[in-house]
């Protein structure tokens, strides 16, 4: 059966120039992540010290759903009128998942914030991991003698478990 998601393990690092109505933030800066239409969603700490500057470092793990094709990070802060969003970026899970990198790779991303009018409002830094699903333990000698393999005798030290079966696909190269 095949998954149905995948899990990711985003650490939020720091964010940079935070400001809201204009002004540098002084406090009480979170962050939150989300997958694409998914009501799953983490938080980190509030950072009551960091100002315009918080540093979270904090690592939050999602499962993001196979279809999903971007993730949210969206940074608040707490006012005295109460929780206000200092901006969010949208990032692309092509930018993590794929091409020539193997899965478990830590990715390090910085991303420009967006206010709620789409101007320009700081940067989040954060990392990505997708994590890679352990592997079982080796087979035992009586499950693969059961699928067909012979054996052998264990008299050279192997333990009478193949290491691999060479297979050739085709005739050999034309030397010239």
């Amino acid at each position: 059966m095949a998954a149905t998601s995948r899990t990711l393990e985003i650490t939020v690092i720091s964010a940079e120039n935070l400001q809201l109505d204009r002004k540098p933030i002084k406090k009480n800066a979170s962050a939150t992540v989300r997958a694409e239409n998914d009501g799953q969603f983490r938080t980190t700490d509030m950072d009551t010290e960091g100002g315009a500057y918080p540093k979270w470092n904090e690592k939050l793990v999602l499962d993001l759903p196979m279809q999903a094709r971007s993730l949210t990070v969206e940074v608040q802060c707490k006012t005295s009128y109460g929780v206000r969003t200092i901006g969010t970026a949208k990032i692309p899970v092509s930018d993590f998942v794929g091409g020539f990198v193997p899965e478990g790779y830590l990715h390090f991303l910085s991303y420009r914030l967006r206010n709620h009018r789409g101007e320009r409002n700081g940067i989040v830094n954060i990392s990505v991991r997708m994590k890679v699903p352990e592997l079982k333990a080796c087979a035992t000698t009586s499950s693969l003698s059961s699928m067909g393999f012979p054996m052998g005798d264990s008299s050279f030290g192997c333990g009478g478990v193949p290491t691999g079966i060479p297979v050739w696909c085709g005739p050999y190269p034309k030397s010239y």
